[in-house]
C-alpha cells in the first residue's frame, strides 16, 4: 500500500508539474500580464518543492505507521495541489476575458470568480 500511494503521488506531481508549465506557456506568450499574476504563478515551483518534500515526510510517518501524521500530510499534499489548481484556472478566466483594458476581474463573470480569503 505504501508504496502504491507514493507512487500516485508522485505521478501527481508530475501532472501538476506540467500544467503548471502549460499555464506558464500560456500567460508568458500574452502581452501586459500585470505583475502579481507572474508572481503567482513563479509561486507555484515553490509550492510543488514543499509537496516533494512533504511526501518524502511521509514516507517516513507510514514507515512509523503514524496513521493520523499520515493522513494529515496527505491532506496538506492535496490542498496545496487544489489551492494551485483553482489559482491557476482563475488567472487563466481573467486573462481569457481580458478585452485589452486591464480590466480583469470585471470582465469576469461572478459566478466564475475566485476568492481566496
Amino acid at each position: 500500500m505504501k508504496d502504491e500511494v507514493l507512487k500516485r503521488l508522485e505521478e501527481s506531481f508530475i501532472e501538476l508539474e506540467q500544467a503548471i508549465g502549460s499555464a506558464k506557456a500560456n500567460i508568458y506568450y500574452k502581452n501586459h500580464i500585470p505583475k502579481d499574476i507572474i508572481t503567482r504563478l513563479e509561486s507555484y515551483d515553490g509550492i510543488l518543492l514543499e509537496q516533494r518534500k512533504l511526501a518524502e515526510n511521509l514516507q517516513d510517518k507510514m514507515n512509523l505507521q503514524e496513521w493520523t501524521e499520515v493522513r494529515r500530510i496527505v491532506e496538506i499534499i492535496n490542498g496545496l495541489s487544489e489551492m494551485v489548481r483553482e489559482d491557476a484556472t482563475s488567472i487563466l478566466l481573467m486573462l481569457a476575458c481580458d478585452n485589452n483594458d486591464n480590466n480583469f476581474e470585471s470582465d469576469v463573470p461572478v459566478e466564475k470568480r475566485r476568492n481566496y480569503c
